[in-house]
């Protein structure tokens, strides 16, 4: 539960316009739409719970190679950023 608060603590912290900037990494397999393609979509994730989950996978404790190296070099600023960002939108798609 403390992880938890210390990301939701993080998460106000974020910046959209940084966020965005940062997401063209992310959107290239997560669709920006909100459209599952095989690859989750990371939309409209309330922002405690993508900085946590990205948290895991820089602690290596999710298995996902490509994921654990794109969270390894982001820092807990740019998470909280893209978090701000990727929570504010909503899915496009039915």
């Amino acid at each position: 539960m403390a992880s938890l608060t210390a990301a939701s603590d993080r998460a106000v912290a974020g910046d959209r316009a940084l966020g965005e900037y940062l997401s063209s990494e992310c959107v290239t397999c997560h669709q920006p739409t909100g459209r599952y393609d095989g690859i989750r979509p990371i939309i409209g994730w309330p922002e405690a719970v993508f900085i946590e989950v990205m948290d895991e996978f820089r602690a290596r404790k999710r298995d996902n190679l490509i994921m654990q190296t794109i969270a390894g070099r982001l820092s807990a600023e740019e998470i909280a950023a893209l978090a701000a960002y990727f929570g504010s939108l909503q899915p496009r798609v039915k």
